[in-house]
């Protein structure tokens, strides 16, 4: 059973009630992530989230981890373009322990500038592990290229030149600024009492600031024709990554551009990864997948293949979007991805940690809940023709973005027609 409550000064509370199970798990979001910052702080929420593990009034680095590890759970976080969490799980008897540690962190981090040097050094290792890694380093030169100029086409780290620039009263004031009541949910699923949550939190809501729910840059586009970024690098595959701009999640459009990810690529099933590697051997990683932000979203296809075989895929990649854009779906196959969806989605939120991501998402993302019957009916409902449209609407030479890393200097030639 999933409950809302809404505290006077803006702060949400979620819970899904899972009284079967053993655990409990307590997420603290902010509806703020990387496309909230101004350039010159590009990589600010990033970095507070590194910060706010480094130590409190009360805790060091050391004794966060451990007051949480020591009860047999688990803490971590993550940031996104528009979201920011901070979360654990343990066993459900912990539920105090988990909420006083992350109330704690995100409410008297000390923002040591000795340690915030350190995570400095820390996060640019991070950078540079992802740009020796060819197929983060394809998806980060995509982003730039399908959403140029802009944050959505920034990289959620930063670089080194801003994190050099970010100092203690920018984080403070990035702090004051957008982590704000009305943008800040707890959310916590598995064996937990709703009211027992409200009521813990309720003394530490009050230390929010106050404030109005912060603003993103909107996503924009001038592109009219396909655009090609090359990377040479020494690598012994060309990694690809082919993006085209898609609608937002606001938009009804979305369930049937679930289902033709899955009739394209998510799965073993799906038409890229029958044709392209079972069928062709030219990759052994082929796989797409969707994003949707608030005003944008995205399809991508990824692969890793030979550099040899870059025109022979590509062709076969184009022709299988033309026919989706083209032809409808098969019944049985449409049928296939539909069931596919549903079920993904069932087997996730088995998982009390699952539970708690989709409070959070939902509720950051929309001001409200859906629950999973609703999305699962919506899924069972898209027709070939939703699919066939979906298609039809994104997959035009004026959306086509390619990302190359590979050991070629020059892709011209091997790209007729694109």
């Amino acid at each position: 059973m999933r409950k809302t409550t809404h505290l006077e000064n803006g702060v949400t509370v979620l819970t899904a009630e899972m009284p079967h199970m053993a655990s409990v798990s307590l997420g603290l979001w902010v509806g703020v992530g990387g496309r909230y910052e101004p350039e010159p702080l590009s990589g600010v929420s990033h970095f507070i989230e590194h910060l706010l593990f480094k130590g409190t009034r009360r805790r060091n680095a050391r004794q966060i981890s451990e007051a949480v590890e020591g009860l047999g759970g688990y803490l971590n976080a993550f940031t996104s373009e528009e979201h920011t969490c901070f979360y654990a799980r343990a066993g459900a008897d912990h539920f105090d322990q988990l909420l006083d540690v992350l109330s704690d962190m995100l409410l008297n981090s000390a923002f040591d500038p000795k340690e915030m040097d350190k995570e400095r050094e820390v996060i640019k290792e991070e950078i540079a592990m992802y740009m020796d890694q060819p197929h983060q380093l394809v998806q980060e030169l995509l982003n730039a290229t399908m959403w140029p100029g802009q944050p959505l086409g920034r990289s959620i780290t930063g670089t080194e030149k801003t994190l050099n620039a970010i100092h203690r009263d920018h984080v403070l004031a990035y702090l004051k600024s957008y982590y704000v009541a009305p943008a800040t949910v707890i959310a916590a699923a598995g064996r937990i009492d709703h009211q027992k949550l409200v009521k813990a939190v309720r003394p530490l809501a009050r230390r929010f600031t106050p404030g109005h729910r912060p603003q993103y840059s909107p996503a924009a586009s001038a592109q009219t024709k396909p655009a090609v970024a090359l990377c040479t690098k020494k690598t012994e595959q060309t990694q690809l990554a082919f993006g085209v701009r898609a609608c937002s999640r606001h938009d009804e459009r979305r369930f049937a551009l679930r289902v033709l990810n899955a009739v394209m690529g998510e799965n073993m099933s799906s038409r890229l990864f029958q044709t392209v590697r079972e069928d062709q051997g030219l990759a052994y990683s082929i796989y797409s997948s969707n994003s949707f932000f608030d005003d944008a979203g995205d399809l991508v296809i990824s692969a890793g293949l030979d550099s040899d075989n870059l025109p022979k895929a590509m062709k076969t990649i184009l022709r299988e979007m033309k026919r989706l854009a083209t032809d409808l779906v098969p019944v049985g196959e449409l049928r296939r991805a539909r069931d596919y969806l549903i079920g993904q989605l069932d087997l996730s939120l088995e998982n009390s940690e699952n539970q708690m991501m989709w409070l959070g998402e939902q509720w950051l993302g929309y001001g409200k809940i859906f629950s999973p019957e609703d999305v699962k009916k919506k899924l069972s409902e898209v027709k070939p023709a939703q699919v066939r449209s979906a298609a039809a609407t994104i997959f035009r030479p004026d959306r086509y973005n390619l990302a190359l890393v590979s050991p070629l200097k020059s892709v011209e030639k091997m790209l007729p027609g694109f």
